[in-house]
């Protein structure tokens, strides 16, 4: 990969556009990028970065470390544009990231989302766009360099400090930064995964014992006593000889059970004999407790009859008294019934002469028929008159129903002119109150547009003040956090001097007499030089010089945090002073308006709003009211015209009826005579012919009753003559009903039956002989038999439950059986899974270093590291020192293998690599940067880096070893490569021809490119 141009637009500290030619600066190989701190040399680094990553290395990527320049222009937008070639392919990469700009229409700033541009140079073709997705682009660019951003930083952008952090790192954080430059993670799956099946496996096998177990624990239940006779293995799930001692263990149970079941057969047998036998001695007892019983009852019941016998003779005579007095009853009811209709009549007879005028009291049935007949005929006459007088009636109606119709049309005529007269007052009130409702409709539509506008003007008020506030204690802060940054710079500067200048006295201490000195060489130390007050070990100076990074750290996030609160009161400024539409913005609109101004403007727009939408609402009912009310004005018109022509109708309708009327009025007075009307007059005569009628019919009815009760005397002397009593009072007082008649019979015949029966039973032969015999004890046989079918039911029992035992075991042995047949394959899998996973963690006697295997992989990886960087840091430290990869643990150390040492060859010895000074540290981080670029590169398929940047450091290191570092740094051109160094070190301008320099102004900072004499060595 070579970068060929860079052009930064608005970006960092740069407040216009400028251009980066790296071709003019790579020409001679090795290039210097400097300036005063602060100008932004790292910015284009982070420019580079950000091109082909759209984010900027490390820290430097969060929200609060704006990508913008605060010295550009409001209409120049932040771009950076980087051309450089890689794969073979020459591409452009253009990229802007989100930004604020000012609104096309109307004040303020809105947000312009991220874009990104993609060009490939062809040289047939010139420059072709491929792509403005940030998703392909981001893509295409990771295939092509085969690195990830951090890769990417860590091996083309060498950072300051963070290799030598990177040497005196212990193993864990070695590993760490390793990891994720080779990318290791699938070994670390793989790892983890192996341990996830270990766990599966050792679950599957733990569950299959413990389902074994409960198996056991089943068949013991199941055994029962049997059980006892073995005992249950242990509770000891995963280990190996569990299954064997349970199967063991059960056939031993099912042995026992199967004895039991044939003891069971055998006691059932037996007690099954003895229950037949008790049976048929209890049948035998109850028969002859039976026969004995019968026959003693039977010469009770014998007894029993003798003495009932005068109560049967009696009862018989009785009912043969009263069945022959049954032969008068019919001719008795008859003198009876005779007797009753003959009093019936004649009452009925002297009821109907009661309602007779006078002249007809004593009148003979005859004379009343006669009456009747001369009655009906007047009243066949009143036929004519009755339909006279309907008619009549009918007219009333008639007459009426007009004048309701006359009174109901006057009375719609004078409401209906009430109504008209105040119509033109209620057509204009209606029409007003549409137009005042579509009126309010329009105003509520204005006030929305100016509402929402006015509350995030509020919002955005309330969020400024609130800010403004956090903004002051940042500055507080971040004052604090310089001045203690400060101070502990100087307090570990201060500390280290002291510690130089008693180095001595720390050499001192190791010397050893008879061995030769590090520094001199000299076995003999005459005079060891001797720590003075005050002297500062290297503990309190590494200590200073954490309390210095901590501060350092703080003034950091003191500064992006101040950064972050400054850029979200600026957002909130901004809305602040927008102008929500055509509202009268008398408030300002610098964003300084008060929160009680605008919350006074809220509140008044609010309630306009809430009144004009109110009235707004009532748009459609005033409409709905005002249609509806020229819909009643058009009908009431129509109602009084029809009216008024009815009226004229009903008048000549009424004078025709008015004659008609007084014509038949004189028809009915001639035909009702003294009476109300026809009706009545009909009615008269029709109740005095009906009384008539009666008046004859009962003299007859009477006349009939009289022969009746003549002829039923007359038989009932004659049935009780034949039936043999004296007279029919005799006769009547033998009678008796149904109900006596069969109760006594019931008695006889209950009589007779018992009688045969008992005869019967008397005739029974076993019953005389049972009777014969001495008395029955079924009692006694009862009990016995009880007995054995207690003794049979628990034999049942015992061998029901001794058959369910054994179905059970033979069962459950089953399930046992195949549970250890699956168990097999299981234990073999956790076996197999347990002793991979132990490899790969460390954990198992086979790993004899006990390397976990993604430290085994990255130790191959720092053993190659390791190898690439010795050859340019034996060049740098003049052959003296090399660096080795170390696979033996640390003390304590939780990771093996990825041990760096440097070995020095001026005393032969091998070293931790924290042991090196500044400047040694410094050559050897980077001689490890440049290596550990080989080795990813290569890692990452092969992709040259064609341009290198290191990022600052060379101000530890003194004239000679800096001469050996840059002639390191220059034979990379024999590579074609470049290597652009940033730093501002006086000396590297003499030394360094090609140069980039980066100045502060006012309105941003600017590059500048310079060449200066040549490189010297």
């Amino acid at each position: 990969m070579r970068l060929h141009r860079l052009t930064l637009t608005a970006f960092g500290p740069f407040g216009t556009t400028q251009e980066v030619d790296f071709d003019a600066l790579s020409s001679a190989g090795l290039f210097l990028l400097h300036g005063p701190t602060g100008a932004g040399k790292t910015s284009i680094l982070d420019a580079v970065c950000y091109a082909l990553y759209a984010a900027v290395p490390g820290a430097r990527q969060s929200p609060g470390a704006p990508l913008r320049s605060d010295h550009a222009p409001a209409g120049l937008p932040t771009e950076v544009r980087l051309e450089l070639t890689v794969g073979g392919r020459r591409l452009e990469v253009t990229r802007r990231p989100a930004q604020p700009r000012p609104k096309k229409r109307g004040g303020g700033v809105t947000t312009e989302k991220a874009q990104s541009w993609l060009r490939e140079y062809r040289p047939e073709d010139g420059w072709q766009g491929l792509s403005r997705s940030h998703q392909e682009i981001g893509e295409e660019i990771s295939q092509l360099i085969g690195m990830s951003r951090e890769q990417f930083c860590q091996v083309v952008l060498l950072p300051q400090g963070d290799f030598a952090r990177f040497l005196r790192a212990d193993a864990e954080a070695r590993g760490k930064l390793l990891g994720r430059l080779f990318d290791t993670r699938r070994f670390a799956a793989v790892e983890e995964r192996l341990a996830e099946l270990r766990r599966a496996a050792e679950a599957r096998v733990r569950t299959a014992d413990e389902q074994i177990l409960a198996l056991a624990q089943r068949i013991a239940q199941a055994a029962g006593p049997a059980a006892a006779e073995a005992e249950l293995p242990e509770d000891r799930p995963g280990e190996p000889g569990l299954a064997e001692g349970v199967l063991e263990w059960a056939a031993v149970a099912r042995g026992g059970a199967r004895e039991r079941l044939g003891i069971a057969r055998s006691v059932l047998a037996e007690a099954e004999r003895r229950n037949d036998d008790a049976r048929r001695a209890l049948d035998a007892a109850r028969e002859l407790a039976r026969l004995q019983q019968r026959y003693a009852e039977t010469r009770r019941r014998a007894a029993g009859l003798e003495e009932r016998r005068a109560e049967y003779d009696r009862c018989r005579e009785q009912l043969a008294r009263a069945r022959k007095a049954d032969l008068v009853a019919p001719a008795l009811e008859l003198r009876d019934e005779a007797d009753r209709a003959h009093r019936a009549a004649g009452e009925a007879r002297d009821r109907a002469r009661a309602s007779l005028p006078p002249e007809l009291a004593d009148a003979g049935a005859e004379q009343l028929a006669d009456r009747e007949r001369e009655l009906r005929a007047e009243l066949g006459a009143l036929d004519a008159a009755h339909r006279t007088e309907r008619r009549s009636r009918e007219i009333d109606t008639e007459r009426a129903r007009v004048d309701r119709q006359s009174g109901a049309d006057d009375e719609l005529i004078r409401e209906t002119a009430d109504w008209l007269a105040g119509w033109d007052t209620v057509h204009q009130e209606l029409r007003s109150r549409v137009e005042r409702a579509q009126e309010a409709a329009t105003r509520a539509e204005q006030l929305a547009g100016l509402l929402a506008p006015a509350r995030r003007r509020l919002e955005a008020a309330r969020r400024r003040d609130a800010l403004t506030e956090q903004k002051a204690e940042a500055e507080v802060a971040l004052t604090t956090a310089r001045e203690r940054a400060v101070a502990a710079h100087e307090a570990w500067l201060g500390l280290r001097e002291r510690r130089l200048k008693g180095i001595a006295a720390e050499l001192a201490v190791q010397l050893v007499d008879g061995v030769a000195c590090t520094v001199c060489g000299s076995a003999d130390h005459p005079e060891p030089a001797r720590a003075g007050d005050g002297h500062v070990d290297r503990a309190t100076e590494e200590a200073a010089l954490a309390a210095h990074r901590r501060a350092e750290e703080a003034r950091a996030e003191a500064e992006r945090h101040l950064g972050l609160i400054a850029e979200r009161l600026d957002a909130a400024l901004a809305a602040v002073a927008e102008t929500p539409g055509d509202t009268d913005d008398t408030m300002g609109r610098a964003g300084t308006v008060p929160v009680t101004a605008l919350d006074d403007l809220v509140a008044r727009l609010t309630r306009e709003h809430t009144d004009a939408h109110r009235l707004a609402a009532g748009t459609h009912a005033a409409q709905e009211t005002l249609a509806a009310a020229e819909r009643e004005h058009l009908e009431r018109l129509d109602a009084r015209q029809r009216a008024e022509s009815r009226a004229a109708a009903r008048t000549s309708q009424r004078e025709a009826l008015d004659r008609e009327q007084g014509a038949l009025e004189a028809e009915l007075a001639e035909a009702r005579g003294a009476s109300e009307s026809v009706a009545a007059r009909a009615a008269l005569l029709e109740r005095r012919a009906g009384l008539l009628a009666d008046a004859a019919e009962t003299v007859r009815a009477e006349q009939r009753a009289d022969r009746q009760r003549k002829e039923a005397d007359g038989r009932l002397a004659d049935a009780a003559f034949r039936a043999g009593f004296d007279t029919p009072q005799a006769a009547a007082a033998k009678l008796l009903d149904d109900t006596a008649q069969r109760e006594l019979q019931h008695r006889i015949d209950a009589w007779q039956a018992e009688a045969a029966a008992v005869a019967d039973r008397l005739a029974e032969t076993d019953a005389r002989e049972a009777a014969e015999r001495p008395p029955a004890a079924p009692d006694t046989a009862q009990a016995a038999y009880d007995r054995s079918a207690r003794e049979l039911r628990e034999g049942a029992t015992a061998l029901a439950a001794a058959q369910e035992r054994c179905t059970e075991l033979d069962r459950l042995s089953r399930r046992a059986a195949d549970e250890v047949r699956a168990l097999g394959p299981l234990r073999q899998e956790y076996t197999r899974v347990a002793r991979l996973a132990g490899l790969t963690a460390g954990t198992s006697a086979d790993n004899e270093r006990k390397m976990r295997l993604e430290a085994y992989v990255l130790a191959a990886r720092l053993e190659q590291v390791a190898a690439a960087a010795t050859a340019r840091l034996r060049r740098m430290s003049s052959g003296r020192y090399t660096l080795v990869h170390s696979d033996a643990r640390s003390g304590g150390g939780r990771r093996a293998g990825l041990g760096l040492h440097v070995v020095d060859s001026w005393t032969g010895r091998e070293r931790d690599t924290a042991t090196l000074s500044g400047g040694e540290t410094f050559f050897a981080s980077l001689a490890l940067a440049l290596g550990l670029a080989d080795v990813v590169t290569d890692e990452a398929g092969g992709v040259r880096l064609d341009t290198l940047f290191i990022d600052e450091g060379f101000g530890s290191l003194d004239d000679q070893t800096l001469d050996e570092v840059l002639d390191v740094l220059d034979s990379l051109r024999e590579r074609d490569r470049s290597v652009g160094i940033v730093s501002h070190v006086a000396d590297l301008r003499r030394r360094i021809p090609a140069q980039l320099e980066v100045v502060k102004e006012r309105d941003g900072s600017a590059v500048r490119h310079r060449a200066t004499g040549t490189l010297s060595g």
